[in-house]
């Protein structure tokens, strides 16, 4: 049930509305509900001997203004309470008696018309569609003086979480503030009429957000902004310091044919100015994309590179919000840049999806929570390199990383929807398990051909080679009381650990190290996400067409090669991959 809170200065044009045919017909046997003393009149259903609709809408609106004009200048210029609310669409239909106990309970909630107060302000409630109704209200109460309203939206949100329970409606999730504001009636039927797939608000607001993605400076921000085809306008002081910004889109206009301008902080809390030259400042990200030795190899790709390194940095992010504190509220933001770039940059066939992991997480990026530290360069280098290395994505290790990184990703929106509930943010919980499930969907799509070569490889394997490879991948999962996931099947892993000890690594030890980087009782198919894990500890390619490099010779275990040392001490401390440890594993859940 959702309620949506207006103000006003005029009641008769607004009872016009009510009770008209709405702006498409839409509007069928409007009537009252409920009024603030049962006997109010009603234009819908005017049972008199000769009823003229207009007379008594004119009657109604005299009646609800009547305080207002005993109150003279001391009534408020906008007097007027508007409240549509609305139930789900798979909700059951309400009948009046219900909707006139969901009306009194709201104004009694906000403070408008308390039970049991003779002085309580005047409302009537008008039906007119199955789904809603709209609550009118005068704001002067009968001793002519203003009603208490602070927080009126908090309030009849909290109260509609309560209907919903005790009516068995769907229950929405709580919202703390910290959400973007939703598009107008007025946003939606323009966007229809122009042939929009959504309103030039959404489409603004995710082209800003992918355009902060990893950026270095305000300038390269702006920049990305007119490149994505976006009118931007600067307000400067008379210094000619920014102040601000705001952004169009071409051919949205206004009825004096004006562009339609949005400021950033219309768009999403988080997209103002000050907010995003703030973020630029704490994690500003490295201007030149990441070292190629980084991943151990110079001859992969350099889409495939970013890729690789941004896996790294966010499994360390996992491991933030896993430890429950709030300094992992900054991750979140920079979690957020790296899916932008991911959906930016990946192949068509996952595109749709990762933008829709992209546009769902969003909303998990923002709470109350501040970090007061928050360093976030490792994770806005690895957006940007991400974005650096462009979209030129192929079927081999370039899409291939893809698979792996976006395996990482199903883990770590599972993490932030585990932080968001333990703080009792269930927007944010609930968006992130949407986003978790986008990203499922996409590594299934970006995973089939890889995982189906790797099943084939290891169903290739000598018999007495493969059992051994089982019965070591069977003995690490028990020894880690680690859930073996909805699949049992081990092909894959058996295949990679293959390639590992071609490689010269101890298949033992390098599978315990990828089990012990951090829990896996989220995992929908353990073993697709040991796999990829072992092939990045193991600097193994992620398309398994693709050549092995042996590590130096003598290494027995999953040692990465000499070239990556100085790789790692070349990269700031906050961009190193952090050394697992068994212990710092959470708790099962």
């Amino acid at each position: 049930m959702v309620p949506k809170i207006r103000r006003g200065s005029r009641t008769h044009g607004l009872l016009v509305y009510l009770y008209g045919p709405g702006k498409r017909d839409e509007h069928t046997d409007p009537h009252l509900v409920g009024s603030w003393d049962g006997f109010a009149p009603d234009p819908g259903r005017d049972t008199s001997p000769d009823p003229d609709p207009k007379v008594t809408l004119a009657r109604l609106a005299a009646a609800l203004d009547l305080r207002v004009k005993q109150a003279g200048d001391k009534a408020p210029a906008e007097h007027v309470w508007h409240c549509s609310v609305r139930t789900d669409p798979g909700d059951r239909t309400l009948t009046d008696d219900e909707w006139n106990t969901v009306a009194r309970r709201l104004v009694h909630a906000v403070n408008l018309s308390p039970e049991g107060d003779p002085d309580g302000c005047r409302w009537v409630a008008v039906r007119h569609a199955d789904d809603h109704i709209h609550i009118l209200a005068t704001m002067v109460r009968g001793d002519l003086r203003r009603p208490r309203m602070n927080y009126d939206f908090k309030k009849a949100q909290a109260e509609c979480r309560r209907i919903e329970q005790e009516m068995s409606l769907r229950r929405l999730k709580p919202g703390d503030g910290t959400g973007a504001k939703t598009p107008t009636s007025a946003e939606r039927f323009k966007a229809e009429r122009s042939g929009r797939p959504e309103t030039p608000r959404e489409t603004l607001r995710e082209a800003v957000r992918q355009a902060v993605a990893g950026a270095a400076s305000e300038a390269e921000f702006f920049t990305r902004l007119r490149e994505a085809g976006l009118r931007v306008k600067l307000r400067r002081a008379p210094s000619g310091v920014i102040l601000g910004y705001t952004v169009a889109l071409p051919g949205d206009r206004n009825r004096d044919r004006e562009p339609v301008w949005f400021a950033g902080s219309t768009l999403a809390p988080d997209l103002s100015y000050p907010k995003i030259q703030r973020r630029l400042a704490d994690g500003t990200a490295d201007a030149a994309p990441l070292p190629e030795a980084a991943s151990g190899r110079s001859d992969w790709s350099q889409p495939a590179r970013g890729r690789r390194t941004a896996t790294g940095i966010a499994e360390r992010a996992a491991l933030l919000l896993d430890s429950d504190d709030d300094e992992a509220a900054a991750q979140l933001v920079g979690l957020g840049e790296l899916l932008d770039a991911v959906a930016q940059t990946s192949p068509a066939a996952t595109r749709a999806e990762l933008g829709a992991a992209a546009r769902s997480f969003e909303r998990a990026t923002r709470s109350h929570v501040r970090a007061g530290r928050a360093d976030t360069r490792a994770i806005r280098s690895a957006a940007r390199g991400i974005i650096q290395a462009g979209g030129a994505l192929g079927r081999g290790e370039d899409g291939g990383t893809t698979a792996m990184l976006v395996s990482t990703l199903v883990l770590v929106a599972l993490a932030a929807a585990r932080w968001h509930s333990a703080r009792g943010h269930a927007q944010q919980a609930e968006a992130s398990r949407q986003a978790a499930e986008h990203l499922r969907a996409a590594y299934r799509q970006a995973a089939a051909a890889p995982m189906q070569v790797l099943r084939d490889q290891g169903r290739a394997l000598p018999e007495a080679q493969r059992r051994t490879y089982e019965t070591t991948i069977r003995a690490a999962l028990t020894e880690n009381s680690t859930r073996p996931g909805s699949s049992t099947k081990s092909d894959a892993l058996a295949a990679t650990l293959a390639r590992a000890e071609e490689a010269g690594h101890d298949p033992k030890v390098l599978l315990q190290k990828a089990i012990a980087m951090r829990e896996l009782d989220t995992a929908q198919d353990v073993n697709d996400v040991l796999v990829w894990r072992l092939r990045r500890l193991a600097r193994l390619p992620t398309h398994p067409g693709e050549s092995t490099r042996r590590p130096q010779a003598g290494t027995g275990s999953a040692t990465p090669p000499a070239n990556a040392t100085s790789v790692r001490t070349a990269l700031p401390a906050s961009a190193r991959p952090a050394a697992p440890d068994p212990r710092s594993r959470p708790p099962r859940r």
